[in-house]
């Protein structure tokens, strides 16, 4: 009765959001759908319960090891991290559809839920580390570095974000090559496949994202791309899935030729720049005037082009779904910006970018571990009573996981000494059985002591 109601009790008290969400989307079944299992040992779901901490917390595996009573040893940490059987975009793409359902009853019916694909370069300067190569150009640096491309894809409803899926591209000037990457794998298991598609170009890997979330049910509006991914043949592409696509345009008469006698962008924008009544708009301190062209290419079909001209550029910007006007796909492709707000999130936050991994299932262990909090912290932001940004709640987690962890050990702490105080143990004889379930409930509901 004691034990029942002392449970309660903490369960209305002790308020750990992250462990909560996690119990929501039942991460014990959704590691098991992912192939995460183990016949003995550590409990796996406590594993990846610890690195989620480690990363709200801002605390590396040695320091976490340090600092909590009930850490495992490093050994159970990195055996995670590099198993070669356990399918990390699974694990990452069953929670962001689990959150996303979740959140449709707080979903307007008439927002925009959007797609969006972009790749960032993340520097890494060890010589041997897989997946990485020389010669990479980081847009954060201005400079070409070693380092990783990651390409991924993200999901918005406009309040809320959630990483979905990502993928390495290596490409030439691997630093390890990928012969050696794959060694004497069975091109059968899951680490063969998800090493193998490295080599694919950027191009294909986006349209295997796509086709993985449609495929697992999730619902997007629009895709979201830059210009690098706004090719005739990935439009035909999306066009064939059912997917819309707005993106930027490469102002490239090689890339888009049109039907028309005008059969270059700056040639189409020449012949109806005079023809169309341009608007006039203003986004932050930068004023544009835009109009719109419809156009047919033999790939890409029917397209609106919405040609933007400010003081010094020229940016069209490309509709694939031709029945909404200008300003619609002005605001739906703003939208991009979401995921490199992101990206910066990510790295300021999450420890992305921070991976200090040679072996390749271990560097994607750590990124998907870093989007799994993202996503976490994501949803707990949305529906909490009064959402802040991610940066301000990221903080707000970390002091709420230190401070309640550090107070009920000292309150446990407490309670063992008062509890050879031979008077009141006379007096009370439930006072140790009261330190026991403290301590057994305190130990579950955070997964670690500090």
């Amino acid at each position: 009765m004691i034990a029942e109601q002392l449970i309660n009790i903490l369960n209305d008290k002790l308020r750990n959001p992250i462990y909560k969400t996690i119990q929501l989307i039942n991460i014990k079944d959704i590691l098991n759908k992912s192939n995460f299992t183990k016949k003995e040992g550590v409990a796996i779901h406590l594993v990846v319960l610890h690195f989620v901490y480690m990363l709200v917390m801002n605390k590396k595996i040695a320091t976490f090891i340090k600092q909590s009573d009930d850490s495992f040893s490093k050994d159970v940490y990195y055996r995670l991290l590099k198993n070669q059987s356990y399918n990390w975009r699974k694990l990452l793409s069953l929670s962001s559809i689990k959150l996303i359902l979740f959140l449709q009853k707080l979903q307007s019916p008439k927002s925009v839920k959007v797609f969006i694909i972009d790749d960032t370069v993340e520097d890494k300067t060890g010589k041997k580390i897989e997946g990485s190569r020389d010669k990479l150009y980081s847009n954060k640096e201005k400079r070409f570095v070693r380092g990783i491309n990651v390409l991924s894809l993200n999901y918005s409803d406009g309040l809320s974000n959630f990483m979905l899926d990502f993928a390495i591209n290596m490409g030439n000037y691997a630093r390890v090559k990928i012969e050696e990457m794959l060694g004497e794998l069975d091109h059968r298991t899951i680490a063969y496949k998800r090493r193998a598609e490295i080599m694919k170009g950027k191009h294909q890997l986006a349209i295997d994202m796509v086709k993985r979330a449609i495929k697992s049910g999730v619902y997007a509006d629009y895709l979201l791309v830059d210009s690098w991914y706004s090719k005739p043949i990935f439009l035909k592409e999306m066009n064939d899935l059912g997917i819309r696509v707005i993106s930027r345009m490469a102002n490239n008469k090689s890339i888009w030729n049109f039907k028309d006698k005008a059969n270059t962008l700056d040639a189409v924008y020449e012949k109806f720049r005079h023809l169309r009544k341009a608007k006039f708009s203003q986004y932050g301190k930068i004023k544009f005037t835009y109009f719109s062209v419809l156009m047919e290419h033999k790939k890409a079909g029917k397209i609106r082009i919405v040609f933007i001209k400010t003081s010094n550029k020229l940016i069209p910007i490309v509709s694939t779904d031709i029945e909404i006007n200008d300003s619609e796909i002005i605001e739906i492709y703003k939208r991009r910006w979401d995921i490199e707000q992101g990206y910066k999130e990510l790295r300021q936050h999450f420890g992305f970018g921070e991976e200090e991994n040679r072996i390749y299932e271990a560097l994607v262990a750590r990124i998907t571990l870093s989007f799994f909090t993202y996503n976490l912290v994501s949803y707990i932001n949305r529906i909490s009573n009064e959402p802040q940004t991610i940066g301000g709640l990221f903080k707000d987690l970390e002091c709420e996981l230190s401070t309640l962890a550090i107070a009920m050990q000292t309150f446990i702490a407490i309670l063992e000494e008062v509890a050879k105080i031979e008077d009141i143990v006379n007096r009370n004889e439930d006072l140790t059985s009261i330190i026991s379930v403290l301590q057994d409930v305190t130990q579950k509901m955070l997964g670690f002591r500090c």
